[in-house]
């Protein structure tokens, strides 16, 4: 369950608009109607699965992705925004946090190497991926006093929250 759309602000609405599916080429002469209507459906369902952050048809029948997408779980309180990332087999300096404009993009790459030998055996296990993930800040976010910390593959960011600034969400009575 995507839980994405119980939430008051859109975090991931830069990294959606980024999922475009790609237009096929034109035919050289016109499909049958049938046709037409299967690549219609398909590009709907690409679309409508995208929106919720689940792969997509083409997606699931290609070859294995070598694009890392690390877990992020935001947390709110009144005077703060907390995410934290998880990038296991990450290292610090391997790991790059920005700002541009009102978006926060954090970006990595995983590079891990395992050596096994033993006699004349020797099992060599390598991985390697990258990772982008673009964060919108909501409008009280205090862009400029960002602070974040990186520990035991875990990486913190701490988004103070403008007081001055009034919340637009509000309790609605149940009668």
């Amino acid at each position: 369950m995507n839980l994405q759309k119980f939430s008051p602000w859109n975090w991931f609405k830069s990294e959606s608009r980024g999922e475009a599916p790609v237009a096929s080429p034109a035919p050289e002469r016109p499909l049958p109607p049938a046709l037409q209507l299967h690549q219609e459906l398909d590009r709907w369902m690409d679309e409508t699965l995208s929106r919720f952050g689940m792969p997509t048809l083409g997606q699931r029948f290609a070859e294995p992705p070598t694009l890392l997408r690390p877990s992020i779980d935001i947390r709110e309180d009144d005077s703060a925004y907390r995410i934290s990332i998880e990038v296991p087999g990450v290292d610090e300096q391997d790991v790059k946090l920005t700002l541009d404009e009102r978006r926060l993009i954090v970006e990595g790459e995983k590079r891990q190497e395992q050596v096994e030998e033993e006699g004349r055996y020797r099992r060599v296990e390598r991985s390697y991926g990258s990772f982008c993930r673009v964060l919108d800040l909501p409008e009280d976010a205090k862009a400029e006093e960002i602070q974040a910390s990186f520990a035991k593959g875990v990486l913190t960011i701490t988004v103070p929250r403008d007081e001055a600034r009034p919340s637009r969400r509000r309790q609605i009575p149940i009668q």
